[in-house]
């Protein structure tokens, strides 16, 4: 299938790194391929990713897991966009973490700068900021907890939870962006 449309769920490879807060792209991109009824993931070396296939709105997608580590994932993004000649700004979305934004809630925008997300740095440094993101809020981490170390270690059952009614949302707000 030739994808019209890029959903890429950023996080990190390794059962390690599976339910911690850095990988909540890859969560995001998981549901979506199960509520879609996407196909297998498969590996695709080529493009440095996992791939499944699914339509949305009727439009052939790639729902995305890249194979890189976090800081990167620009370069499998980069990859598919220029193999399958896509226009960043209309035909991707790239979903991560954000500690900016409150628990149990996303932001959609555009465009905009990569802030302190070190996966949305590497895709904006590979194809430029010209494209929408999907946030996924974690708020804030604690005072006493380092920035890294917090957001690769595990997510409590709280924040799954919420996390549960943030993935309800991600495909229509993704059927919007195609319309």
């Amino acid at each position: 299938m030739r994808p019209q449309f890029l959903f890429v769920g950023l996080g990190n490879p390794g059962k390690q790194y599976e339910r911690t807060r850095h990988n909540a792209g890859f969560l995001a991109a998981e549901h979506l391929a199960q509520e879609l009824k996407a196909g297998e993931w498969k590996s695709r070396q080529k493009f440095l990713c996992s791939i499944a296939e699914a339509a949305i709105n009727d439009i052939p997608c790639f729902i995305v897991k890249p194979s890189t580590f976090m800081n990167r994932s620009g370069e499998a993004v980069r990859k598919l966009i220029d193999f399958y000649k896509l226009d960043p700004k209309k035909q991707l979305v790239v979903c991560s973490d954000d500690i900016d934004i409150p628990l149990g809630t996303f932001r959609l925008r555009k465009t905009g700068g990569p802030g302190t997300h070190n996966g949305l740095k590497s895709v904006v440094e590979c194809i430029g900021k010209n494209f929408p993101r999907l946030r996924i809020g974690f708020g804030p981490q604690p005072k006493e907890m380092d920035l890294t170390t917090w957001v690769l270690s595990a997510m409590t059952e709280t924040e799954a939870k919420a996390l549960e009614t943030v993935f309800k949302e991600i495909l229509p707000s993704v059927r919007e962006v195609l319309k």
